[in-house]
């Protein structure tokens, strides 16, 4: 049986997201936002809680991890040089290493940028990635400790995952994000649908993930810091891939 996905709302726009393996009965939490709507997830599905993945260290990704801990006995693993800053970590991963949890196995990313520790979960076999808040749909996280050229590599690490892999995000961020986009690539037919798309979502209430990975390099301009379309858009034809993507999120910063 295939592995299974479940994502709900946490806080004001937060995903929690619960990854299941039917074949040991073990369910991981990516992330913990806040417990009470994990825990009640998990319930839900009648599945337990015997894992959570952390992806960094914000509180709005870990504040919940103490309460589900004392509830299920959860097994925290975080990124080792990150752990310091993570509450109640019980095993650590490296970037370039494996994450394990039930039969399943990820690998982990090194995704610095939003924080320096930040790693991100690729399932291969599943065809899943958790990218916490380094990958967004049409965006992508603001550079709260690491250096442009820092996001900008991991992106193109993500980027170069095969196209049918599914892609959960930390926050729906999507409608703010495709506006932007519109506004930087607007010539863009498959981002004009896609986000057509993402405000129909909206408006019915509906959340606009899981995507793909070859849905975001088609419409997602911080995946195309490299493409010369976007270098042209913004006037800066012949500038280093890492400058191109640094006046984006500086403008999406502002938008």
């Amino acid at each position: 049986m295939a592995a299974a996905v479940h994502m709900f709302t946490c806080l004001s726009d937060n995903f929690g997201v619960l990854l299941h393996d039917p074949a040991t009965g073990a369910t991981a939490a990516i992330d913990v936002p806040e417990a009470e709507p994990v825990l009640a997830a998990a319930k839900e599905k009648g599945w337990t809680i015997s894992h959570v993945l952390v992806t960094h260290h914000h509180p709005d990704h870990v504040q919940g991890i103490e309460a589900v801990k004392a509830a299920t006995g959860a097994r925290v693993i975080a990124n080792a040089s990150d752990s310091h800053r993570i509450p109640l970590v019980d095993e650590t991963v490296v970037p370039g290493g494996k994450a394990r949890f039930g039969s399943l196995e990820a690998d982990v990313i090194d995704t610095p940028g939003h924080t320096v520790g930040h790693i991100a979960y690729h399932f291969a076999a599943e065809k899943l990635l958790f990218a916490g808040d380094t990958l967004f749909s049409l965006g992508c996280g603001r550079l709260f400790e690491g250096t442009p050229q820092q996001m900008w590599d991991a992106l193109k690490v993500l980027r170069a995952l095969p196209d049918d892999t599914a892609v959960y995000c930390g926050h729906e961020y999507t409608a703010s994000n495709a506006r932007f986009s519109l506004v930087v690539d607007p010539d863009n037919a498959a981002l004009k649908a896609r986000a057509e798309e993402v405000f129909r979502l909206r408006e019915a209430g509906k959340a606009t993930l899981p995507t793909t990975i070859g849905q975001e390099k088609a419409t997602n301009p911080f995946l195309r810091a490299d493409d010369p379309v976007i270098a042209a858009n913004l006037d800066m034809r012949g500038r280093l891939p890492a400058e191109v993507f640094a006046e984006l999120r500086e403008r999406k910063n502002k938008a």
